[in-house]
């Protein structure tokens, strides 16, 4: 089989879920890489050089500066009349642009896949990850969207692709790119973070939430996390959402601090190397999967924490 990817990429830097996807493709076939934007020849040139790839190709034209799907979309489906197999990663963009794909093509669309068992057969997970369901598809085409947790990442280093340009497919006019509001932290970005700490709505407000966690993330050098429930409450942004309908995360250590372990934010966090939760709740259900667990009353447990580190 040949596998397309898409990069998925920020300010000229090649994102970690770029490299699961092309690990995931590899078990496919052989790989080559698309890469859209604006002005991007040296994310191309860092595409090449990815393990396993073997030629990257280059969409550089205005249409495609703020990744319209609109526009994307319909330059993929060209594309894949040499492809059996497109593959994103399940990012905000991947999962953007991967359905429209898939409509085009008028095939199914196989979601965050977790395995590939064999070239049309994958496993994925359902019911907030509590089933992994076995999916096989008969269409001539595969159109996938990868878990970036659940494969290595390819090394960015060791490969040697050739780089074309791709066919420009002029701008569809239905939708315009007006702004962007973008949250700018120093912080590990959330999804590639090796720690994390998460609060809950036990921290009760936005003050707190901040004033407890971020101590003890700045001694860490941790990402910030927050379940669906702080969220909502106004505790933190959107981006900091940790979950089914948040971001998925695998990092090597996850604080759990004032979160009950609700099913949809254990579908974002579960698979994390070791997870830490301080309840005081000694019946949450965070303490079902985390490795170290300890009861007590946060505001004491995590102060005494961070000056302790």
């Amino acid at each position: 089989m040949s596998v397309l990817v898409w990069v998925e990429h920020n300010t000229g830097a090649i994102k970690d879920a770029t490299l699961s996807a092309v690990t995931a493709a590899a078990k496919l076939g052989a790989v080559d890489v698309l890469v859209v934007g604006k002005d991007i020849g040296a994310v191309a040139v860092d595409a090449a050089k990815i393990a396993g790839v073997g030629k990257v190709l280059c969409a550089d034209d205005s249409a495609y500066h703020h990744i319209l799907p609109e526009n994307v979309a319909p330059l993929i489906v060209g594309l894949m009349v040499n492809y059996d197999a497109f593959v994103a990663p399940a990012s905000a963009n991947g999962k953007n642009i991967a359905p429209r794909v898939a409509a085009l093509l008028d095939v199914m669309q196989i979601s965050e896949i977790l395995s590939v068992e064999s070239a049309d057969t994958f496993t994925r997970p359902t019911y907030a990850g509590n089933v992994i369901a076995t999916v096989q598809s008969s269409d001539a085409k595969k159109v996938l969207t990868v878990r970036g947790t659940a494969f290595e990442k390819a090394s960015r280093e060791g490969g040697s692709g050739s780089v074309e340009a791709a066919a420009r497919v002029d701008d569809a006019g239905i939708s315009r790119f007006v702004g962007a509001e973008i949250s700018k932290s120093e912080r590990p970005e959330l999804t590639s973070a090796q720690i994390i700490v998460s609060g809950g709505r036990a921290l009760q407000n936005s003050e707190n939430f901040h004033s407890v966690l971020e101590p003890l993330a700045d001694k860490l050098g941790a990402a910030i996390g927050a379940s669906r429930a702080a969220v909502d409450a106004g505790y933190a942004p959107n981006d900091y959402q940790v979950g089914q309908t948040g971001k998925i995360v695998a990092p090597e250590v996850y604080f759990a601090i004032g979160i009950s372990g609700a099913i949809q934010h254990l579908a974002g966090m579960k698979d994390s190397k070791t997870i830490i939760a301080i309840n005081k709740d000694g019946d949450a259900p965070i303490f079902q999967v985390a490795d170290i667990g300890l009861v007590g009353d946060l505001f004491t447990v995590v102060p005494e924490l961070t000056e302790k580190l």
